[in-house]
């Protein structure tokens, strides 16, 4: 790669680039490929990534890419962002808003592949207020000069989630992950413009609420019905109507076999915990407990909807 030719890559990649010329032939533009991505955000800014790729066949293209790539960060790129900085200050008087570009980076490296090496140079920078953002996203009339795009070069805009493309003109030869551009070709003065729109509320939202609802409601019931925690009608107390009678044998082994289950967990059991550990319905386990209070040998303390059964300490033993 000559230093004619090395010129020719900075004149591609910085100004025909970057849209501050008139779209020139094709028959000017020297054998490289360039991808253009415009990452667009919510807030209008623009991440820029440009990416320039040529084939090093012979010993002299290794040590002219060598020698650009060792310049990139003293010449060229603060060539780029002067140049940008400019082009920025146009494109703001056009628009009539404010615009800044910043954050610029460069890169440049060899690549080998099984069908060759390959030099790769790389500059990224942030444009603010590239796009208009006023609800949706509007990009291209920054392209105050329009732009134009070799052969083998693509221009890709991407655009943040949640956002759909209400225009694109010219149209898009693809819209696979962004929109996707080709050359050769040349767009006009705010070419390509693209508009972008975003729901004031998540369609999928809107689609799905009355599911989500029933969903919701649904889950509260397997909840509360597989909880520990007793429901509204399951307190620990029996209706008065549904008392059991015991008789004198029944009622006192039904006794021994509360004592004893609540010594076995150290004088203390909650007494839905008790009716399930005898398997008795309430009301026969409630006439048990009823009988060892009035005799004093547990005490019943409320906790919430619940009765905690205790051993009067005399009973422990």
């Amino acid at each position: 790669m000559t230093s004619q030719t090395r010129s020719r890559m900075f004149v591609g990649v910085i100004i025909i680039l970057l849209c501050i010329l008139p779209a020139v032939s094709a028959a000017s533009v020297p054998e490289y490929s360039t991808r253009y991505t415009i990452t667009l955000r919510e807030d209008g800014t623009a991440l820029w990534n440009v990416e320039y790729r040529t084939p090093l066949t012979t010993d002299e293209d290794l040590d002219s890419f060598s020698e650009y790539a060792r310049d990139l960060n003293t010449i060229y790129l603060p060539e780029l962002r002067d140049l940008m900085q400019h082009s920025a200050a146009q494109a703001a008087l056009g628009t009539s808003r404010q615009m800044e570009v910043n954050n610029f980076t460069g890169n440049a490296v060899v690549q080998t592949s099984p069908t060759g090496k390959f030099g790769l140079v790389t500059y990224t920078f942030a444009w603010t207020n590239f796009a208009r953002s006023d609800g949706g996203l509007s990009a291209g009339d920054a392209f105050v000069g329009g732009m134009y795009l070799a052969k083998d070069n693509t221009l890709i805009i991407r655009y943040p989630g949640g956002y759909t493309v209400a225009s694109a003109e010219p149209a898009p030869d693809q819209t696979n992950n962004g929109l996707i551009w080709h050359g050769l070709r040349a767009f006009g003065p705010g070419q390509p413009q693209v508009s972008l729109t975003k729901p004031a509320f998540p369609l999928f939202i809107i689609v799905f609420l009355p599911v989500i609802g029933i969903i919701a409601i649904a889950a509260c019931v397997i909840y509360r019905r597989r909880s520990k925690l007793p429901g509204p009608d399951d307190s620990d107390e029996p209706e008065e109507s549904s008392v059991a009678v015991l008789s004198d044998a029944d009622l006192f082994s039904l006794e021994e076999k509360i004592t004893n289950l609540l010594a076995a967990n150290g004088g203390e059991h909650y007494q839905s915990g008790i009716v399930k550990a005898l398997g008795l319905p309430k009301s026969t386990v409630s006439s048990a407990l009823k009988s060892l209070h009035e005799k004093g040998i547990i005490q019943k303390v409320r906790k919430g909807r619940e009765n905690l059964i205790r051993l009067v300490q005399d009973n422990k033993d």
